[in-house]
Formats: C-alpha cells, structure tokens, sequence
C-alpha cells in the first residue's frame, strides 16, 4: 500500500476540462492521483446515476503526468460510483471535484454535478470536497486559487469529517482583485427566476431553451454569497440528510384523517 494519501478526482466539465487539468496538478502534490471523469460535460446533472443504459469507463492518457485516468460515459456520480467499486484497490483517502467552470453556492448545490460526486462520496464516507470557481470560460485563470485548494485539501485529510457532510467551496474569480481569506459560511437564501424560450423548429414542431436569472433574497452577511461578493472564499459543509428536523415537531401536530 502506498505511503501517500490515494486521491480520487473527478468534475463535471468533462475530462479535458482545463478546471479538472489544474486540479491534478495540485493533487499531485499532495497524494497518489486517479482520476475517473466524464468523457464529455455533465453539468447540471446533480445526483444522476445511469441505470437505463450500460456504462464504459475506458483508461486515458491525456498528459504526461503520474497520474491514472479513466474516461467515464456516465454522469459525475457514476464516476465515483464505479471508481470506489470497481476501479481503486482501496477505499480513497480523499474526494475531489472540480475544478467547476461557473459558481456552485447556494441553490445551485442542487443541480451541480460538481457538488454530487462530492456528496456521494459522503455518502460513502470518504472525505469530500467541490471547488467551483466564479467564472465560466473555458479560458478561465485558476493560477491564483492553487494555494487555497492545496490548503483546503490537506486539512480536510487531516480533519476528516463525518460520514454524511462535504465541502461546497467556491473561489472569487481573479478578475475581481486578491482573494481576502476563507469563510466558513451557511447556504444562501437565493433561486433562479426562470423563464422557456419557445422556438419552433424547421420541422414546426417546438422546443424550449432554459434561461433564467439569479436572484439572492438573503441579505445575511455569513452567507455563500455575501463571502463572494466581498471578495472570500466560501466554504459551506453539506449534508446529506435532506430531513427537516425543525418542521417535525410542526407536521406531528396534523390530524390525518383518511
């Protein structure tokens, strides 16, 4: 068994994504690397697992690092799913996702197949963590987040978590001036106004391109999103129980008559 941490890195944006590229730069540094993705972009996939269709996780060979590298067909949690049960010998140390091209706080924790891959590796009770950064270009900077990443992951090896809760981080782009530190923060109140495009094909029948607005109703100031609009790294610790315990005292008061 080797003496080095066994990093398991995947995304969202597809195996030649320049954010998953750096990424195993700086978890070279830190561990033994294997990297199970998707062969094409999976964004907004959230949890989506395949189960109607057969799967293909073939061996790459994209650059000339030490590290071993799988393309996968399937979705982010696919990957992580067939990395932990087929693919590695051992159990990861470590879970890394990323890095995502376009912000991941607040309510797009939900959709982001970035922060599934992470969640599912709760799930499985490995140490997991997403990094996002706020900028969607596939030309995006990410030299100024190495450091925080590199810090992050280390002492979330170090610390552990418990089984069930990961790590959404997203990093301010370089765009907008120096990083000021790290907050640990909660989710933000805040959802997309939605509105459907409708167009009519050459065909005449219709279809319909998704587009919306970002609205943030939270005006706290230890949120995801006040962190990142003050120029902070955000931090939030997710978890995989989606119960809401505060409300079961107020639903056990209902009479149920059928």
């Amino acid at each position: 068994m080797s003496e080095k941490p066994l990093i398991l890195v995947t995304n969202d944006d597809g195996i030649t994504a320049p954010g998953l590229r750096y990424l195993i730069g700086i978890m070279n540094q830190i561990g033994e690397v294997v990297v199970v993705a998707p062969e094409g972009p999976q964004s907004g996939m959230g949890h989506a697992i395949t189960i109607h269709s057969t799967l293909h996780c073939d061996p790459i060979r994209i650059d000339d690092g030490p590290q071993q590298e799988y393309s996968c067909s399937g979705t982010p949690v696919d990957c992580v799913k067939l990395a932990v049960n087929v693919i590695l010998d051992r159990k990861p140390d470590l879970i890394v996702s990323g890095i995502n091209h376009g912000s991941n706080s607040s309510i797009n924790v939900i959709y982001s197949g970035t922060m599934s891959a992470a969640v599912e590796g709760a799930l499985e009770g490995i140490p997991s963590v997403g990094f996002s950064l706020l900028n969607y270009s596939w030309e995006a900077d990410f030299s100024h987040t190495g450091k925080y990443i590199e810090g992050i992951s280390r002492k979330l090896l170090a610390e552990g978590l418990k089984e069930g809760v990961c790590l959404n981080v997203n990093i301010p782009d370089s765009s907008n001036g120096e990083i000021q530190g790290v907050k640990v923060c909660r989710q933000a109140d805040a959802n997309w106004v939605e509105e459907f495009d409708k167009r009519i094909d050459p065909r005449g029948r219709n279809y319909y391109w998704l587009t919306g607005k970002f609205v943030v109703f939270d005006k706290g100031t230890d949120t995801d999103e006040w962190a990142l609009e003050n120029g902070y790294i955000s931090l939030v610790p997710v978890e995989t129980d989606f119960t809401a315990h505060h409300k079961i005292g107020d639903i056990n008061k209902w009479t149920f008559e059928f």
